[in-house]
Parts: structure tokens; C-alpha cells; sequence
């Protein structure tokens, strides 16, 4: 499996209502100096519709300003439809919504 196969693989693993980090998919794919690796692996998605990459956000719990299916508003309202309840700032609170990775090597 390839860097990009791993990423997908473990972003797929992530349920509605909750998000991680991109630090936290380079570390679960396992090299956790992948974060820009992840950012561009789920800028190229080939299936959006299966990679749910809208659930990838920063390490402060904010929207990626350039997400590649609609901008930082496309990436917040898939957000909310999944249940996601932004803070007055626009981040998302990790501890409530924040899921915790398995490795793929585990």
C-alpha cells in the first residue's frame, strides 16, 4: 500500500460527527511527519463520496481554507451535516469532537 492508500484508508475509518486531525492521520498511516503529505493526498480525493476528507482539520479544530470540494464554507457545511457544532470562532471543540485514531499497523 502506498502513502496515499494508507491516508485513505485510515480517513475512511473516521464516523459521522467526529474529526481528526491531520497530524493524527500521518501518525495512524504511519510517519508522523506526513501532515502536508495528508493535505495533499485529500486535495487529489478520487472519491469524495468514500473519503470523507471534510472531516480532516487542523490541529487547532479550524476548516481548511483551501478544502478542495468547496472551500473552507464547503468543508464547515459537510461538517454541520454530519452533526458538527462549530464554536462562536468557527473551530470545532476537538475534545467533544475529536476521534481517536487507530494505527493501520495495530
Amino acid at each position: 500500500m502506498n502513502s496515499f492508500e494508507r491516508i485513505y484508508r485510515v480517513v475512511m475509518t473516521v464516523p459521522r460527527g467526529r474529526v481528526v486531525t491531520y497530524g493524527q492521520v500521518a501518525l495512524a498511516a504511519g510517519n508522523p511527519r506526513w501532515s502536508r503529505v495528508v493535505g495533499y493526498a485529500l486535495h487529489v480525493n478520487p472519491s469524495p463520496d468514500i473519503i470523507p476528507c471534510f472531516r480532516v482539520v487542523n490541529r487547532f479544530g479550524r476548516c481548511s481554507g483551501s478544502f478542495a470540494f468547496g472551500g473552507e464554507n464547503g468543508q464547515r457545511r459537510l461538517l454541520e451535516e454530519d452533526g458538527i457544532v462549530f464554536e462562536a470562532d468557527g473551530s470545532i471543540d476537538l475534545k467533544k469532537y475529536g476521534f481517536e485514531l487507530k494505527s493501520l499497523d495495530e
